[in-house]
């Protein structure tokens, strides 16, 4: 089975036992998930199935949307509520006026420092691996987007927020950070992804729900094609042998209304509908070159 699963991930689980649940019940060797979700963190967590697990990059580029529960004046080491406490402070003089102004500072491009409690590599080892053995490094600034950043809810000293935003953002720093920027401290105490690409939580299936349709033998109806992570990309559909040249790895030439830029990239379709998979157009030498094949030669 080649495709993708949009799982409704529960607390307390990690993404990697959502995966290795996924490969017990359907027998697939292949399975893999795009974009971690903390055990702490429940939502939408897409599983790619067999091939589909050659789509994961560009899911994991996909932009994310979030609903956060902030607690303010308690800050901790892992920058959400399953770490150690390392500051108190009293926050009952902000104010939601000043929360709101505070969010003003989280818009748009921002550079963000990743949590040492994260999977993040250093020297090839997870950075909560050295976190856990007490050993700190200095960790580098990135930019990173976010899109949308609203306060749903004003319960202090809880505060509640709704983000979207781009590829490499942690919600967990983004509360760390807002704590500083009040001088009262914060930190994450849940999280809800509701949205990754074209994943919303409102499709999404419980692994509970998975498996009572692997028993019935209808949970292939959940599973979506694996092209659905491309739709906002040109597709066209080529005859049975430039598809042949395709299928081999060969460069094609495709017609084109306008030059595309170097960096284009397009789905491709066989003229019986069937994915074929990826190509990306080389500028110099002007024609496109498969760089992920799905279907090939029998």
């Amino acid at each position: 089975m080649d495709g993708i699963l949009n799982i409704n991930k529960p607390q307390g689980e990690t993404s990697f036992s959502i995966v290795a649940k996924v490969k017990r019940l359907i027998g697939e060797r292949r399975v893999g998930h795009a974009g971690t979700l903390d055990p702490m963190a429940t939502g939408v967590l897409p599983v790619c199935l067999g091939q589909g697990t050659r789509v994961v990059e560009f899911l994991a580029d996909a932009n994310k949307s979030y609903r956060a529960q902030i607690e303010l004046g308690v800050t901790t080491d892992t920058y959400d509520a399953t770490g150690r406490i390392t500051a108190k402070k009293d926050s009952s003089g902000i104010s939601q006026r000043q929360f709101e102004t505070a969010l003003n500072s989280f818009r748009g491009a921002i550079q963000q420092t990743p949590p040492m409690y994260s999977a993040i590599k250093y020297h090839g080892k997870p950075l909560y691996h050295l976190a856990r053995a007490g050993l700190r490094v200095e960790l580098q600034s990135r930019l990173i987007q976010v899109y949308r950043l609203e306060l749903l809810d004003w319960r202090p000293p809880l505060a509640s927020i709704e983000i979207e935003c781009g590829k490499g953002t942690y919600v967990r720093s983004l509360a760390h950070d807002l704590g500083l920027t009040l001088g009262c401290g914060a930190n994450l105490i849940s999280l809800i992804r509701l949205r990754c690409g074209q994943f919303d939580i409102k499709d999404s299936i419980t692994m509970s729900q998975l498996e009572g349709e692997f028993r019935h033998g209808y949970w292939h109806r959940f599973v979506y094609p694996i092209d659905i992570v491309l739709s906002h990309w040109m597709a066209v559909v080529v005859n049975d042998d430039t598809a042949m040249a395709i299928r081999n790895g060969r460069p094609v030439h495709l017609d084109n209304d306008t030059l595309p830029s170097s960096k284009a990239r397009c789905r491709v379709y066989a003229s019986d509908g069937r994915f074929l998979g990826i190509v990306q157009f080389n500028s110099e030498k002007g024609h496109w070159q498969p760089t992920k094949v799905l279907m090939k030669s029998v």
